[in-house]
């Protein structure tokens, strides 16, 4: 009897033992990535194109924008959930900070900070948040998010369809609405965000909704931007059918695709690059959400903007975020490898800077 009560506590103490040193490699990791430098790629960066050339520098004070006391308080007892969604993201910015860094990814993963990315960067002075918008990723939603808390609306309930992308009546102001000053202040102090999804997948959504389900107030996608790239990429001339997927995808390849979206204005903004809407190699963002998890980034962005106890993420459909990888086999299916590979070409920046994987039909 002595000798199997000695030999309980000798396995309890083992397993003790064992949680000690478990809970030391978390928290050793956990302290590795929060207070590596966040800038360590900044001293490198392109200047940022405003009415004058300037650039973006560190600025550390008393109205810096703060991680919420649950990211932050070192004797406060973290939730295993909290553990690992900060140590995730934590990986994202670091990965972001490499690809950044990479020498022969810099034509595909460095742009200026110019108008047409201050333009899609909302703010909500309020808070100190700064939101950048990448089209096909759920960004109506957080639009919601930042008219609420900005005070045009007190629900996201009450907020009507029409409202949430008329920028005159949804009380969303953009950062290029500020002056030089302003704008660099905002992005040295405030919270900055955006969200990313496989970039295969957005350009499908952008697709089907532009061209396919053509909503009746953008009518310019049928009937001006369509018509335009057939006339540029249909390798049939006598087909009649309205644009294919094949047609898109060859314009979006095609290394002189630029004369056109010049044309096309700011409705390219569906389907350009991560890297041209919000320039995260110039920008230093404070997370990086990914629509394949935001049933768990959105809680994890609201509580690390300090205001979950303001506003909760709108309620996210069963299945919606999850990435369909029959689908985008099967649009990609008809499409030739050389179309395919250009595509790749041109978003590749977009796939490391963000963890996506080469799709498995390009190394097939």
């Amino acid at each position: 009897w002595l000798m199997s009560d000695n030999m309980h506590h000798q396995w309890l103490l083992l397993a003790a033992c064992f949680w000690v040193i478990f809970m030391f490699m978390v928290a050793s990791k956990f302290i590795t990535l929060t207070f590596k430098d966040p800038d360590g790629y900044g001293a490198k960066q392109e200047p940022l194109v405003l009415t004058a050339v300037t650039k973006v520098e560190e600025v550390r004070g008393p109205e810096e924008k703060h991680w919420p006391e649950d990211f932050q308080s070192p004797g406060k007892a973290f939730s295993g959930n909290l553990i690992r969604q900060h140590l995730v993201h934590m990986e994202r910015l670091e990965l972001l900070r490499n690809v950044c860094r990479d020498t022969a990814l810099r034509n595909l993963s460095h742009t200026a900070v110019s108008k047409f990315v201050l333009d899609r960067i909302f703010v909500c002075d309020k808070h100190k948040i700064l939101f950048c918008q990448t089209p096909k990723v759920g960004n109506t939603q957080w639009k919601k998010v930042l008219i609420v808390l900005n005070g045009a609306f007190s629900s996201i309930e009450e907020i009507p369809e029409n409202v949430v992308h008329d920028h005159e009546k949804n009380g969303l102001p953009r950062l290029s609405s500020f002056t030089d000053a302003e704008i660099k202040k905002r992005l040295n102090l405030y919270f900055k965000f955006f969200i990313v999804r496989d970039p295969f997948e957005r350009l499908i959504s952008a697709f089907k909704d532009k061209f396919v389900h053509n909503p009746r107030f953008e009518p310019w996608y049928r009937h001006e931007i369509a018509p335009g790239i057939i006339r540029k990429y249909r390798k049939n001339r006598t087909e009649t059918r309205g644009l294919q997927f094949e047609d898109f995808v060859r314009y979006l390849g095609d290394p002189n695709h630029r004369w056109l979206d010049v044309q096309f204005g700011d409705h390219i903004i569906h389907w350009v690059t991560y890297v041209e809407l919000c320039a995260p190699c110039e920008i230093t963002y404070s997370v990086i959400g990914h629509h394949e998890t935001l049933e768990d980034d959105a809680p994890y962005i609201l509580k690390a903007a300090g205001i979950d106890h303001l506003v909760s993420y709108p309620t996210i459909p069963p299945g919606i975020t999850v990435y369909n990888k029959t689908k985008v086999e099967r649009y990609f299916s008809g499409i030739s490898k050389r179309d395919i590979r250009r595509l790749y070409a041109r978003f590749e920046g977009d796939f490391k800077l963000f963890g996506y994987r080469e799709p498995d039909f390009l190394l097939n």
